[in-house]
């Protein structure tokens, strides 16, 4: 791993961690440039590795928001469980993917979300809603299920997805929301992670460097988000993808063409 390299890989990471905190999706940002600046080496194995620092930042996070946010912890055990089994199980389907399939998969996302929080003007502003708790315990489990399995599989914007399935399905407001997804997205994390270490598909020494850069972004985005709300990262959030989507498209444009 040349250094200069490592230095953009360490910063990707260090942004990440600060929009992830503030309103999810680093993911967005983290995994697609890490494989455009990498692209010799497996989609699984990059992801697998790119998980260390994911888990870093979202558990310095997951410490700030629990300062500030009640948690639901019965709510939340269930949760994590299911997300837990069903990252394991996206990351296992992850290893037996070609990196063909992956990269315009992952382009359509990102191009599906950038039209999501643009058109989303009031992204981030929600209040609490009253839900029927079974409600609740029922749209939990689906929203733990489905975004769990798709962290495993795939991972970016996976804690974007967790908000706005705890605001739209649990009514939740952001802040609550967010709290919430940073520590299911911590069992999806660790699932994941366990399914990538016993297939030896993490690389060391890019995982450690990103992992520190990547909380020191969730540590300061979190403080930010804590005392200013969400209205400042909106643009930051859209222009961020806005340029993934232009690198990452250069990537499977050229895949096609060659």
């Amino acid at each position: 791993m040349e250094y200069d390299l490592l230095v953009y890989l360490c910063a990707i990471a260090f942004c990440a961690g600060f929009i992830d905190s503030v309103v999810g999706g680093g993911g967005l940002i983290q995994t697609p440039l890490t494989l455009a600046l990498v692209p010799q080496l497996p989609v699984a194995t990059l992801i697998g590795t790119l998980k260390v620092p994911a888990l870093t930042g979202t558990s310095l996070a997951t410490v700030m928001y629990l300062r500030k946010v009640a948690i639901d912890w019965k709510l939340f055990i269930m949760m994590a469980v299911l997300a837990f089994v069903a990252a394991f199980l996206g990351s296992q389907l992850l290893t037996v993917v070609s990196n063909e399939f992956m990269k315009p998969l992952l382009l359509f996302i990102l191009i599906a979300l950038a039209i999501y929080t643009i058109f989303k003007k009031d992204f981030g502003q929600a209040k609490e809603r009253a839900i029927p708790y079974h409600t609740v315990l029922i749209n939990a489990c689906i929203i733990s299920i489905v975004v769990g399995f798709y962290d495993g599989f795939i991972g970016p914007a996976t804690g974007t997805f967790f908000i706005l399935g705890f605001v739209t399905l649990l009514g939740m407001d952001f802040l609550k929301a967010n709290a919430n997804a940073k520590l299911v997205n911590l069992a999806t994390n660790l699932g994941s992670i366990c399914l990538f270490l016993i297939k030896g598909k993490i690389i060391w020494s890019i995982a450690l460097p990103m992992a520190f850069f990547n909380g020191l972004g969730a540590v300061l985005g979190a403080q930010m988000a804590i005392s200013k709300g969400n209205h400042f990262i909106r643009y930051l959030f859209i222009f961020v993808i806005t340029l993934s989507i232009c690198r990452f498209g250069y990537e499977v444009i050229q895949d096609f063409i060659y």
